[in-house]
């Protein structure tokens, strides 16, 4: 009677997820506004030591806008993606990032190209901050080989193949736990395992980011061992702004 109880629950459980998965999730590009001018910002100081190492495969970084912008609504650094003034960010994109061996990644490789105003635009309703996207660049893009609008071409063209569950129902989940939240996402995106999905968890367990683990080939695979993010079990909080 019990495992039949437990069955139930999980069956109540998974159906759950389905819903969420077939509920539109928060709107991102036909909510945003490109401002009507950008400015190229200068290249980032660097914030730790070039490092030119072979690219085992890379991660994309999905950060939980609310969550970031929960503090920053007032800061005139943060005023396009979090102001309100350019539009409402559910998930937006923090990054493309090559990985090496051993947690020692390629970073800050040199190079002279720089993003140019219309890259700039073509990828701010993506990624909602000139001055983000200028450091990703400078941190992880001159490491790949490739022009910035190819780098920026590719990180978006993986994260707008992202699909998300409506994270406001998720948010009032009873008991959602790290387990919980790769279901969500793996019903949403059939292709993903969870073993593909790594938590980023700030202060209290509140969603911060969604990292998912590509192979050199830009392919969904495993998060390599030890880089999997909190245990399951452990608990998650969604911010809401919505």
């Amino acid at each position: 009677m019990v495992e039949a109880a437990q069955g139930r629950l999980t069956m109540r459980w998974l159906a759950a997820l389905a819903a969420l998965a077939s509920t539109p999730a928060l709107a991102q590009g036909w909510q945003c506004q490109v401002p009507p001018q950008i400015s190229v910002p200068a290249l980032p100081t660097p914030d730790a030591a070039p490092r030119i190492v072979p690219t085992t495969g890379y991660t994309l970084a999905i950060s939980w806008s609310p969550e970031f912008c929960r503090t920053r609504k007032d800061d005139p650094r943060h005023a396009t993606q979090c102001s309100g003034r350019q539009g409402r960010f559910g998930f937006v994109l923090h990054g493309l990032w090559p990985d090496g061996k051993g947690g020692k990644y390629p970073q800050y490789c040199p190079s002279r190209l720089l993003p140019d105003v219309q890259v700039l635009r073509r990828n701010f309703c993506t990624t909602p901050s000139a001055d983000l996207m200028m450091h990703e660049w400078a941190k992880h893009g001159t490491c790949m080989g490739i022009t910035p609008a190819e780098y920026f071409d590719r990180a978006r063209g993986l994260f707008q193949s992202f699909e998300t569950p409506d994270m406001a129902r998720l948010s009032r989940t009873e008991g959602l736990d790290v387990g919980k939240v790769k279901q969500a996402l793996v019903i949403a995106n059939p292709r993903l395992r969870p073993e593909m999905i790594r938590l980023l968890l700030g202060r209290d367990g509140w969603l911060r980011e969604v990292h998912l683990c590509h192979s050199r080939k830009f392919k969904p695979v495993r998060c390599p061992i030890g880089s999997g993010g909190p245990p399951d079990a452990v608990p998650v909080k969604i911010w809401r702004s919505f």
